[in-house]
């Protein structure tokens, strides 16, 4: 007849991975004991901790479906490995700091990735990643709009400037079109500069942050 413990062996793969538990804990796995719940047989082990993201339900499915994204989409978005991806969809652990790029890749928050958070540890963690995240975005909203005011002042400031010189005859009507050549030129350019040089500069300094939409975009 076989042994308990060859018995319950199968039972605590699925129980008890060790994965779900920090290093340091699962050195403690030898000092447990056999436990018996709801009528399940699993090794218990003292003071074993889970991992961020286990014992929590995920809706990463649903909102990289919502968007259209493949796995590997999602992947390039989120600079993960599609991997990452794939273990998260199955509801496998992950850390924080991996939660918050597949996050910010979706456009939400972290507490929004999860339909049900049951660790009352975890989710103090995730508002407070979450409170930090915001900070983030409305710093990083703040210094975009400062230079979209700055584009629209000098733009008014050229307008007024050309019309007043043009109404005092010190230079010729045509001049009105330096005008929309400002505002046209300096949309695109304005455009340019805040995809390859004001975005990735923000991205540095607000790492949790994600790019603030443009009029067109919203």
């Amino acid at each position: 007849m076989p042994s308990l413990e060859a018995y319950a062996r199968p039972l605590t793969r699925r129980i008890l991975p060790l994965s779900h538990f920090d290093p340091e804990v699962v050195g403690g796995a030898l000092s447990g004991g056999w436990r018996v719940t709801g009528g399940l047989l699993s090794w218990s082990v003292p003071n074993a901790r889970p991992s961020v993201a286990s014992m929590n339900e995920t809706r990463i499915i649903t909102l990289r479906r919502e968007r259209g994204w493949t796995q590997e989409k999602l992947a390039a978005e989120s600079g993960v490995a599609v991997r990452t991806v794939q273990r998260l969809e199955s509801g496998q652990d992950a850390s924080l700091e991996t939660l918050s790029m597949v996050a910010k890749a979706l456009g939400v928050t972290v507490g929004e990735l999860f339909s049900a958070v049951e660790s009352d540890d975890f989710q103090a963690a995730v508002g407070a990643l979450d409170d930090r995240s915001a900070t983030q975005q409305r710093q990083r909203d703040g210094a975009v709009a400062g230079y979209r005011y700055l584009y629209t002042g000098v733009g008014l400031v050229v307008s007024v400037g050309v019309i007043v010189l043009i109404g005092l005859q010190i230079v010729p009507g045509i001049a009105i079109l330096l005008t929309g050549l400002y505002w046209a030129g300096g949309a695109l350019l304005g455009r340019f500069l805040l995809a390859s040089v004001i975005n990735p500069r923000l991205d540095a300094k607000y790492p949790l942050s994600i790019p603030t939409p443009s009029r067109r975009d919203r």
